[in-house]
């Protein structure tokens, strides 16, 4: 994302940032910073009728910008199209006030936006990595079965089923031509033609950077390692550096499934997690895994869930130290002003007050599922704390004296 222009006051919040999508992943940042109520103008074809002298009526589609008052957001994930509904905002001869569009947002287009309680430090903080010119990609990802292929890659935000490749397979047959064998070998071409197609993109994408991304192979059985034969065979008999440049990168590893959702568990291996671990998905991946440990202990140091989070940075239990603050960035979507504002004060305060720190997790990685299943916030603590899910104290009775009594 490419900021074009901005004028926001740094006391107050008040302004406006023009951005400029460049890739893909930067509709997503943009769908996170898009709040309802926010203003966002951005060039738009709005069919216009004109009603002539004699009455008769005529319609044509323009090209003009307009402003609208934010209402709905809606973000296509695999096709990485954001469409914002709002009303008019600004008037002007083809349009008034108060009248419904939808602005369709696309990649080489420039949309500004006024954020309508100002921009607090969560926003800000989203617009900053928007902007960061740093690779956001981190790793392709390949999950196989007989005859099924799943194409992603893995980004900071997400993961993005790029293509799934289906090529029928026969069955392994006793005595004759082993259909089984050919068949293995058309999927493996047409797979890793597909991914050629797709990678390249990231390698050059990732070479201003001088990192190329990691190529994680996955299967149940021994699929995923006859395709990385299969790959070096090629390499060697086509002598194609693109393909002798992407061998060093490749990790194969087991999975119970051909199916996307079987990342997850891939990812979560101590085996895989070492050798990713400089990526933000493994790292999450890691503080989860070690958050649920403590869970596990049952030792006061680690809590989930709204109100028990909040008692714990009450208590000064998530600060420097250790305190980790671990929020889902669903809960800055929250429609609700004051909702918003609860969560980006306790993050204020965990960062700047208190001195822990703070990870905020996307909603579209595994590791942000399984923060949603624990109400969306968790903490590890600095020390222990007990007691902090007791409700609180019960209410106090009549006395025989009238006096109140616990």
């Amino acid at each position: 994302m490419r900021l074009v222009k901005s004028k926001i006051e740094a006391k107050t919040g008040e302004g406006f940032a023009t951005l400029l999508p460049e890739e893909p992943e930067d509709m997503w940042h943009a769908y996170n910073l898009i709040q309802e109520n926010d203003r966002v103008t951005a060039k738009a074809v709005r069919r216009v009728t004109k009603t002539s002298e004699s009455g008769s009526t005529s319609s044509q589609r323009i090209q003009l910008s307009l402003s609208i008052s934010v209402t709905a957001t809606d973000f296509d994930v695999g096709s990485g199209q954001l469409h914002v509904s709002g009303k008019i905002a600004s008037e002007n001869e083809h349009v008034k006030m108060g009248q419904h569009h939808t602005l369709d947002l696309e990649l080489n287009r420039a949309f500004t936006l006024h954020k309508a309680d100002g921009w607090d430090s969560v926003a800000l903080e989203q617009l900053k990595e928007a902007i960061s010119t740093e690779r956001r990609a981190e790793l392709w990802a390949v999950v196989l079965g007989e005859g099924i292929a799943n194409i992603c890659i893995i980004t900071e935000h997400q993961t993005i089923l790029r293509q799934r490749v289906e090529v029928a397979v026969p069955r392994k047959r006793r005595g004759g031509v082993d259909g089984h064998t050919k068949g293995m070998d058309r999927f493996f071409a047409t797979t890793l033609a597909t991914l050629l197609r797709h990678v390249d993109v990231g390698n050059a994408a990732s070479a201003r950077h001088d990192r190329t991304l990691p190529l994680l192979l996955a299967s149940p059985g021994f699929v995923a390692q006859a395709f990385l034969q299969y790959v070096k065979a090629e390499a060697t008999r086509t002598a194609s550096k693109p393909l002798h440049a992407l061998l060093p990168s490749v990790i194969v590893a087991h999975a119970s499934s051909a199916h996307v959702h079987a990342l997850s568990d891939v990812l979560a291996s101590p085996a895989i997690t070492t050798k990713l671990s400089d990526t933000k998905y493994a790292r999450e991946t890691a503080l989860m895994d070690r958050f649920t440990t403590l869970v596990r202990l049952d030792d006061g140091r680690a809590w989930y869930g709204p109100r028990e989070v909040e008692r714990a940075v009450d208590k000064g239990g998530v600060g420097r130290g250790g305190g980790v603050l671990m929020i889902n960035n669903a809960l800055f979507r929250a429609q609700n002003v004051h909702e918003r504002r609860r969560w980006v004060a306790l993050v204020d305060r965990v960062r700047d007050v208190e001195g822990g720190e703070v990870r905020v997790f996307s909603s579209l990685h595994e590791s942000g599922k399984r923060l949603e299943g624990l109400g969306n916030v968790a903490a590890i603590l600095t020390y222990p704390i007990e007691d902090l899910d007791e409700e609180d104290d019960a209410p106090m009775e009549d006395g025989e004296d009238g006096e109140m009594v616990i």
